[in-house]
């Protein structure tokens, strides 16, 4: 029986063009350490490559560390010293991003009614992020940290998604089966790849990525609005 709600963020509680925000993040970024005499293009490319080197995080170290031991050995060890300047992006230039994402309104509703009817809900966003950064974009879905039980971010996780390991890190901390789990998502490698492992996967639709045309086979589809709608039917557990 399904007690457990497992959420993507980007496209999914938070609706967005995926190509349009990335192509403001890494905009604001190049233009945030210009000054500092560091080659934009460099340091995107950099970014990326930190990015890809999580991706294919192994478990033995955090995807954090990962990041900067890949991002440092292409910029410079004098990067190492520059990790509070990346917070303070977050904290402010990052905002220029929110211009590729709109708000959902559904998106509170159905957090919160999934937490009165006794389900624990999980924000199981790709942890490519720090925190900080996650929980801006949570703000611009109308969410906030207390909504969830756990909240995957880069400073916690040794995986990403879509390693089957990812989802099984998480449900090893919440003392899960994964009968016992949903996955709801708008990706179809990244997000619905947990059905692999038992999880049942509702993909979203609105905001849908299926980058290899792969059949929607496996899993429940549906909109937004249908979704809350599913939720709305799911029994309380309380």
């Amino acid at each position: 029986m399904i007690d457990t709600v497992l959420f993507d963020l980007d496209g999914t509680l938070l609706p967005m063009d995926q190509d349009k925000f990335l192509e403001l993040y890494m905009k604001a970024l190049g233009t945030t350490f210009a000054p500092d005499g560091y080659d934009p293009k460099l340091l995107v490319s950099s970014v990326w490559k930190g990015t890809g080197a999580m991706v294919r995080n192994d478990g033995t170290m955090s995807n954090r560390e990962r990041f900067w031991q890949v991002f440092s050995q292409v910029m410079g060890q004098n990067m190492l010293s520059r990790e509070e300047v990346f917070v303070e992006f977050y904290k402010n230039q990052f905002g220029e991003a929110k211009a590729a994402t709109s708000y959902q309104p559904l998106s509170d509703k159905v957090v919160k009614l999934l937490k009165s009817k006794g389900y624990t809900v999980v924000l199981a966003t790709n942890p490519l992020f720090p925190a900080i950064a996650t929980h801006r974009r949570m703000g611009w879905a109308g969410l906030s940290a207390e909504d969830f039980a756990l909240i995957t971010t880069y400073e916690e996780e040794t995986y990403c998604k879509p390693s089957l390991d990812y989802y099984s890190s998480i449900l090893k901390r919440l003392g899960k089966e994964p009968e016992q789990c949903m996955m709801v998502g708008n990706d179809v490698d990244e997000d619905m790849c947990s059905v692999e492992l038992g999880l049942t996967g509702y993909l979203l639709t609105d905001c849908l990525l299926n980058r290899h045309e792969k059949p929607l086979e496996g899993f429940l589809t549906g909109s937004f609005e249908e979704f809350c709608r599913y939720a709305e039917e799911l029994p309380a557990l309380t």
